[in-house]
C-alpha cells in the first residue's frame, strides 16, 4: 500500500469512529464558534489555575490525515536510506472550545521541515525557526484559529503496548511551549503518533498529553499518565517513558461534518467492506502476544474470590455470570448469551446482577463490584475469541477453493 493509502486508510478509520447520528449536530458545531465568548474564554484562561484543566481533544478527519501522511512519510524515507525510520515534527491549528471549555479541538496540521532521532525532535535550527515564524505570520492572515498544539511521531518496533509516551526532550519541549503560550490564552497541546503501530492495526495510533508545571505533585501515588495506577516501576517505564510523572493524557475523540459523513457511508457500503475479509485483529502478532497475559490477570483476578464456606451462591463467579444472563434465582429461567455479551445494556452485567453475586448481604458492594469486573473481563476474552474464531471459519467456508 503506497504512503497515502496508509493515510487514507487510517483518516478514514478514524473518522468512521467518531460519535453516530445523534452527535451530527454537535460535530457541525466543531466548525464554527463565537468569537466573543472564546475571547471570554481566552481571558479567563482557567487551564491556568488547573494543571489538569483539560480533559479531551477532538481532532478533524483534515488534520488526522495530514499527521498521518506525514509521520508516514517519515518510516518510508529512513527505510529507503536502508535505515530506521525517521521521526517527523509538525505545528497544530486549532482553539479551546468555549463550548465545551475542557475539550481542545484540532482543526489542522502543518509539517516542519524537522527530522529527529531516537524519541528527540529537536526544533532549533535558524531556517526551521524562521520557517515556523513565515508560517504563523500567513496564518494569522487567512485564517481565525491559531497554533495551539504540536506533534511527532515515535516509529518504533511494534509491540504489546503504544509508542505514544513524552520522552524527557519532550517534555522540556512542551513545557516550554505552556509556559509561553498558556498566560496569553493559548493553551498548547502535545500529539504523539505511533506511525508502525498504525499501519499494522489500520487505524491512527496516536494520543494527547499535556505536561505538569514541575512545582505540581500528582496526589495519586505512582498513577500514569492514562489515570491507571501502576505499582511496579518497570511496568511504568515500558508504557509511559522516564517522564512518566510529568504528565497526562487526554481523550482523543474524532469529528467530521455530516456532508463529509454522508460521503464516507457511501465508501464504507461499497468498499471498504473488504478491509473486514482482509484482515482478522484477534490474529495479529500484538494480540496473539498479549493474549495469554491478559487470560493470566483475569483467572488470578477470579482467584481471589472464594465460593461462601456454608456452599451458598455468595460470590462465587458461577453465581454472577448466572444472574447477568438474566437468571432469577434458583429454578428460573435464564436467557442464552449474546454474542455481544450477556449481561445489561452494551453488554455489561447490570447493577441488579452484581446484588445477587453478593449473597444477599453476604459481602461488601465493594466486593460485588469488583467481582462483576472480572467477570467481565473474562466474558470479554472468551467473546473475543469466539468471534474471531467464526470470522476465520466464515473466511474459510467463503474462499477455500475446496
Amino acid at each position: 500500500m503506497t504512503e497515502s493509502g496508509n493515510a487514507s486508510s487510517s483518516a478514514e478509520a478514524a473518522a468512521a469512529s467518531s460519535a453516530p447520528s445523534s452527535n451530527v449536530a454537535a460535530a457541525d458545531a466543531r466548525y464554527t464558534f463565537d468569537s466573543e465568548k472564546l475571547d471570554e474564554l481566552r481571558k479567563s484562561s482557567p487551564w491556568n489555575n488547573d494543571p489538569r484543566y483539560f480533559k479531551a481533544v477532538a481532532v478533524s478527519p483534515s488534520a488526522v490525515m495530514k499527521m498521518m501522511t506525514h509521520c508516514h512519510s517519515g518510516v518510508e524515507k529512513g527505510v529507503k536510506k536502508g535505515g530506521n525510520p525517521i521521526e517527523v515534527m509538525g505545528l497544530l491549528l486549532g482553539r479551546p472550545d468555549p463550548a465545551t471549555p475542557r475539550t481542545l479541538i484540532v482543526t489542522d496540521a502543518y509539517p516542519l521541515p524537522i527530522e529527529g532521532f531516537e524519541t528527540r525532535v529537536i526544533a532549533d535550527d535558524e531556517d526551521v525557526v524562521n520557517h515556523m515564524t513565515a508560517l504563523v505570520d500567513s496564518l494569522e492572515m487567512t485564517r481565525k484559529e491559531n497554533f495551539m498544539g504540536w506533534y511527532h511521531s515515535h516509529p518504533f518496533d511494534v509491540g504489546i503496548h503504544s509508542h505514544c509516551f513524552l520522552s524527557q526532550t519532550d517534555i522540556s519541549t512542551q513545557l516550554q511551549w505552556q509556559r509561553a503560550e498558556d498566560p496569553k490564552g493559548y493553551p498548547f497541546l502535545a500529539i504523539v503518533v505511533d506511525p508502525l503501530r498504525s499501519l499494522a492495526k489500520g487505524t491512527p495510533e496516536l494520543k494527547a498529553f499535556r505536561a505538569f508545571p514541575p512545582e505540581y505533585t500528582n496526589p495519586v501515588q505512582n498513577q500514569c499518565p492514562d489515570g491507571e495506577v501502576i505499582h511496579e516501576e518497570q511496568a511504568r517505564l515500558e508504557r509511559w517513558g522516564s517522564c512518566w510523572s510529568s504528565y497526562y493524557e487526554l481523550d482523543v475523540e474524532y469529528f467530521m461534518s455530516s456532508g463529509a459523513r454522508n460521503v464516507l457511508g457511501a465508501m464504507t457500503r461499497n468498499f471498504l467492506w473488504m478491509r473486514t475479509l482482509g484482515s482478522t485483529p484477534s490474529c495479529e502478532a500484538e494480540a496473539r502476544g498479549r493474549f495469554p497475559d491478559r487470560v493470566s490477570k483475569a483467572a488470578e483476578r477470579i482467584r481471589k474470590f472464594q465460593p461462601n464456606p456454608g456452599g451458598g451462591a455468595g460470590d462465587t463467579p458461577s453465581a454472577l455470570l448466572s444472574s447477568s444472563r438474566g437468571g432469577r434465582g434458583s429454578g428460573g429461567a435464564s436467557s442464552a448469551p449474546r454474542l455481544g455479551g450477556p449481561g445489561g445494556e452494551g453488554g455489561k452485567p447490570t447493577s441488579s446482577a452484581v446484588g445477587a453475586a453478593g449473597g444477599g448481604g453476604g459481602k461488601d458492594e465493594e466486593d460485588g463490584g469488583e467481582l462483576a469486573k472480572s467477570c467481565q473481563a473474562v466474558i470479554e476474552i472468551a467473546t473475543e475469541k469466539l468471534v474471531g474464531n467464526i470470522a476465520q471459519i466464515s473466511k474459510r467456508e467463503l474462499f477455500s477453493s475446496s
